[in-house]
């Protein structure tokens, strides 16, 4: 197949793309050129409604609402004429449920990738009593797909469940059950859409054969989901239509904007990372975290809950693993510990996190000591435990708040490293560099002590904090065929490289191997404390 000619520089670059990172906390809406440069963005904040049963959902039409006037003010800016903007590219969080009618209107909330309350259901679908699953389903599921339905409800066939048998009106109503990506592209487009990509999560693609667009027959019949509610599948990096004319011209669109498929942001931090060839490698810091790199094989390890899902291209897989709180663990000590709003002490406001940082500075490596442990909402990779709890380790009356900040951050990176080293097990090299993405590697100290802890080489990109941004324009870039994915590297920009400080090895070292001990000594207290009698 032959290649299209690559458009220059200069006329990608003022080439632009909406681009849309639908985030836990709340959409980013940006303008941003097919050669990755963010010429506008805003962010949305959005509250995550928290229900008895272990319920998370968010309202989806608040989402649509807050994009739209997001998009609005973004051309009304004058940053980018109309006539520059020739896509739409939406991604973000993922794993998440969102029942819609025949238009794509929300006749429900939507369900959100913690939530957990579909677990009844999903137990009766796989589980039993290898490591919490049954063992022939789990074979055809990992065999097929390279994952499978969690027994924690907290995945699309937990909610699809949940939602047919605890909200059946709701469920009665909804024509499909989207992902968030393929919501907003509905919204758009009017059409029902998803890809083995945004479909990652539900586990009911056969991915052996990524060529295939079609579910797997008997995977959906075992789940008890219902194929009427899936929606058609669209390759990775294809174009799902037009934005519909009535949405154009609410938004100071011109006519033809093209919408490719929407993206989790594993695959849209990949390419805003830069990391889009085989085994380049990327650490993600948002409230999330995980660890990624373009594989050419498909393959799992359900005993650290590492798979390979599909990814940019129909040869081509991603690794994906989570850890359910990463730069999270850092807002809930500004948020909840240490400026609280409740009155308590004052009306103080929070200090910036600029300011907690430089505080963790002054504290030498290794916070006195003190390990703190960040599974704040249980985890998923290298261990899936639900139940595990964070904590504050070996305090005493000289730790100061200097020594909790540090301790965090310096934990957080415990963390990544007991991931770092399961994923280069996993792919059996050595990952090094690693590029840093997400609003964590905006702390030159967090780069530095994720550098320390692991013994690796971190690359920071520019404007880390947009890399999901950056990455939805350049995927779109790669749909439009004006962007090439052996280029895509080069097109991100690194601001600063962070080289361990050997120095700080032996301090580190002995810490750490104290961490993973934590958890297995804890384990059984997490699961008596969590499921009281």
């Amino acid at each position: 197949m032959t290649q299209a000619p690559r458009a220059s520089a200069t006329d990608r670059d003022e080439r632009f793309v909406l681009a849309v990172d639908l985030g836990t906390g709340g959409p980013k809406v940006g303008l941003v050129s097919l050669t990755g440069r963010v010429a506008w963005h805003d962010h949305c904040p959005v509250e995550t409604r928290w229900l008895p049963g272990g319920g998370a959902v968010q309202d989806a039409e608040v989402w649509w609402d807050l994009i739209t006037d997001a998009a609005r003010r973004a051309m009304s800016s004058g940053v980018v004429d109309a006539h520059q903007i020739e896509a739409v590219s939406c991604t973000g969080q993922w794993s998440s449920t969102v029942p819609v009618d025949e238009r794509g209107l929300p006749v429900g909330d939507c369900i959100l990738w913690m939530d957990s309350r579909g677990a009844p259901y999903a137990e009766r679908v796989i589980g039993g009593p290898l490591s919490g699953f049954a063992p022939v389903p789990l074979a055809v599921w990992v065999r097929r797909t390279a994952g499978a339905p969690s027994t924690t409800g907290a995945d699309p066939i937990g909610h699809m469940l949940y939602l047919l048998h605890g909200e059946p009106e709701v469920a009665r109503r909804a024509r499909w059950f989207l992902e968030p990506v393929d919501y907003l592209s509905m919204r758009f487009t009017g059409v029902a859409a998803a890809s083995h990509a945004s479909m990652t999560g539900a586990w009911l693609t056969d991915n052996r054969n990524l060529a295939h667009l079609g579910y797997d027959e008997d995977l959906v019949r075992r789940s008890g989901v219902s194929l009427r509610h899936l929606p058609p599948l669209r390759a990775t990096g294809s174009t799902v239509g037009t934005v519909q004319a009535e949405v154009a011209r609410s938004l100071g669109l011109p006519e033809g904007v093209r919408v490719v498929t929407g993206t989790p942001d594993l695959h849209s931090g990949a390419v805003g990372a830069g990391t889009v060839l085989d085994y380049e490698a990327n650490l993600a810091i948002s409230t999330s975290s995980w660890i990624s790199c373009s594989v050419p094989f498909k393959k799992t390890d359900i005993f650290h809950q590492i798979a390979t899902v599909p990814g940019l291209t129909k040869d081509r897989y991603l690794v994906a693993n989570n850890h359910e709180t990463g730069g999270a663990c850092l807002q809930w000590l500004r948020d909840q510990i240490i400026a609280p709003a409740d009155g308590l002490y004052g009306d103080h406001p929070p200090p910036s996190y600029p300011a907690l940082t430089d505080a963790a500075a002054a504290v030498p490596a290794g916070a006195g000591g003190v390990i703190f442990t960040p599974w704040l909402s249980g985890e998923r990779s290298p261990v899936d435990d639900r139940d595990a709890r964070g904590g504050f380790h070996n305090l005493s009356l000289s730790t100061t708040r200097a020594h909790l900040v540090r301790a965090v951050l310096e934990g957080v990176a415990y963390n990544s490293r007991w991931l770092h080293e399961a994923v280069e097990q996993f792919v059996k090299r050595r990952l090094d560099h690693v590029r840093f993405i997400g609003g964590g590697a905006q702390s030159d100290l967090w780069c530095q002590i994720h550098a320390d802890v692991l013994d690796r080489t971190i690359e920071r990109v520019a404007d880390p904090v947009d890399a999901n941004l950056r990455g939805a324009a350049l995927l779109a870039g790669l749909a439009l065929g004006a962007v090439h994915r052996d280029e895509v590297r080069g097109l991100v920009k690194v601001d600063a490289v962070f080289r361990p400080d050997h120095s700080h090895r032996a301090t580190f070292d002995r810490l750490y191997a104290e961490f993973p001990k934590l958890y297995k000594a804890q384990k059984a207290m997490f699961h008596r404390l969590n499921h009281p009698a």
